[in-house]
């Protein structure tokens, strides 16, 4: 990052310090916005890593859960968290994993962090909610789940789930989806749609080929078949009337079944052009549990990262993201 944006980003932090409302604690509003800096710029400037110290990692500390620990080490005890990974081959161990659930430490938490064993392989299942649940359920006090990317599917079924729905008290949603077909359907054809809203992004092919070698086994010949064609005429009327089985699966990894059961507060963060996860999920999602839900759609977040190349003029957006951190770390 050049000088000249290092600078406006320094004042564009110090207003919303400034600007906070009077009844707000101003360390939580530092730490809100210190967090989102280091968050959006990959750590360039490490704002907040300069103003706290680095958390304690405890592999496998919550045994019951298959979880890693990361424990705050400020002078307060940190609030229970719960990561919810996206597509990460490592799991838990991988590098951008470790280094969120490292950066949520440090904002104040004491950070969970499952393995969720669909979501490293490319096919995830009903039964990868269970790794959320565990972990929910090894927490002590009400959680804060945070999801990233995909990992929203089990993170927000285990948020409805009735074992620990009420351990839960906030869920943070970043480029996450509502409905598996609607987000399968954008993998394989590019298009998405949510009631006036159409688009269409060019994906390549080798997607198509990788679903269908991670979920073979889930699939009748017919729609392998569909599927290994990769003509989008065929993968739309698969889609549009797809079999028993498939539709099966397809709402049972759906949170939009069950976002009505959750009684958390929701905050969904999606990038305005999502290139992974279109937008329209995170806007379905809150229609289908509108009250106590906030919706932030912005331009300085592309997927699960910061916009690359967007600058920081865009002082609305920033402003939404760090109300939206603000509300996290008051939760």
């Amino acid at each position: 990052m050049r000088q000249p944006e290092v600078a406006r980003l320094s004042l564009l932090v110090l207003a919303l310090v400034v600007v906070a409302p009077v009844a707000c604690a101003g360390r939580t509003a530092l730490l809100a916005a210190a967090f989102l800096v280091e968050f959006l710029t990959q750590g360039r400037p490490a704002v907040l890593s300069a103003l706290t110290d680095p958390p304690v990692r405890r592999p496998g500390a919550l045994r019951e859960a298959g979880a890693d620990l990361y424990v705050h080490a400020g002078l307060d005890a940190g609030r229970p968290l719960v990561l919810a990974h996206g597509f990460a081959r490592a799991g838990k161990d991988d590098p951008r994993v470790r280094d969120a659930a490292a950066l949520l430490a440090r904002a104040g938490f004491d950070v969970a962090v499952p393995t969720i064993p669909g979501l490293t392989r490319g096919r995830l299942g009903p039964e990868d909610v269970e790794p959320v649940v565990g972990a929910l359920a090894a927490r002590d006090g009400p959680t804060v789940l945070v999801a990233v990317s995909v990992g929203a599917g089990p993170a927000l079924l285990a948020a409805a789930d009735p074992r620990v729905r009420d351990r839960v008290s906030a869920v943070l949603s970043l480029g996450g989806y509502a409905s598996a077909l609607e987000v399968v359907r954008f993998w394989l054809t590019g298009s998405y749609a949510y009631e006036g809203i159409r688009g269409r992004v060019d994906h390549d092919p080798e997607l198509v080929r990788t679903f269908l070698r991670a979920n073979a086994d889930r699939l009748d010949p017919a729609s392998r078949g569909a599927l290994d064609t990769a003509h989008r005429e065929a993968l739309d009327r698969l889609l549009a009337a797809p079999p028993p089985d498939l539709s099966r699966y397809l709402d049972a990894l759906s949170p939009i079944r069950v976002a009505p059961s959750i009684g958390a507060r929701l905050i969904l963060v999606h990038g305005r052009a999502d290139r992974a996860v279109p937008y329209t999920e995170s806007l379905r999602l809150a229609a289908a549990r509108p009250d106590r839900t906030t919706l932030v759609l912005v331009g300085l977040v592309e997927h699960v990262e910061g916009a690359r190349g967007r600058g920081w003029s865009e002082a609305r957006d920033l402003l939404a993201l760090w109300r939206a951190m603000y509300a996290l770390l008051g939760a």
